[in-house]
């Protein structure tokens, strides 16, 4: 997995650099946009990471890049920075799924401690996504019938209750149930409910 980039959007040059400066000394890859348009421009090749934004820009505010953001489906964790007067719109922001919110000016380790904890969330989500997809290839290996095992097993049916449900023996079941277990890597059931968890079947 490539290296995670904080993506800095701020119209101030000054400000820009600073915070963009900030995170170079600690090793953070960062990328500079001088507004929310820039950033948008490159949301189909957007590097994996986090978004620092302005609150209060021209023709697109922090608060409105965030809605545009989450309406082209990107998910990266977003941190907003705010002038003393912006406070309330920070707040709104937060509402709408900003994950921390940052007062002018702040000190250096509040911007790096907020930039690590998003930067951890998008890893998270992002190993979420990709455990996601395995789990799915390998769901598409069953034929109907282990599928309608594997439904039954993370009901929590046992092979008795799963046979009536099914309509065929306990025994069948149990054959199924093992095929089931090899083909979804699985080595207990809990690992099993887990995986159905993890996509929203449980």
């Amino acid at each position: 997995m490539s290296e995670p980039v904080v993506h800095i959007v701020d119209d101030d040059p000054a400000m820009r650099e600073s915070v963009a400066f900030l995170l170079d000394t600690e090793n953070l890859a960062t990328r500079v946009y001088d507004g929310a348009h820039a950033l948008l421009a490159r949301v189909g090749e957007l590097e994996s990471g986090c978004v620092v934004t302005d609150i209060r820009m021209p023709e697109m505010n922090g608060l409105e890049l965030v809605g545009e953001l989450k309406k082209r489906g990107v998910t990266h964790p977003v941190i907003v920075l705010t002038g003393h007067a912006d406070v309330a719109l920070a707040v709104e922001a937060m509402k709408a799924g900003v994950l921390d919110f940052l007062e002018k000016p702040f000190q250096d380790e509040n911007l790096l401690s907020a930039v690590r904890a998003a930067l951890a969330k998008d890893e998270g989500e992002a190993s979420k996504a990709k455990e996601r997809a395995e789990i799915e290839a390998r769901l598409s290996q069953l034929t109907p019938r282990e599928h309608d095992v594997f439904e039954a097993v993370v009901a929590g049916d046992s092979n008795k209750a799963a046979a009536i449900r099914l309509g065929i023996s306990p025994r069948t079941v149990e054959i199924y149930r093992a095929n089931v277990m090899d083909k979804m890597q699985a080595r207990t059931l809990s690992d099993l409910v887990r995986m159905a968890l993890l996509r929203g079947d449980a």
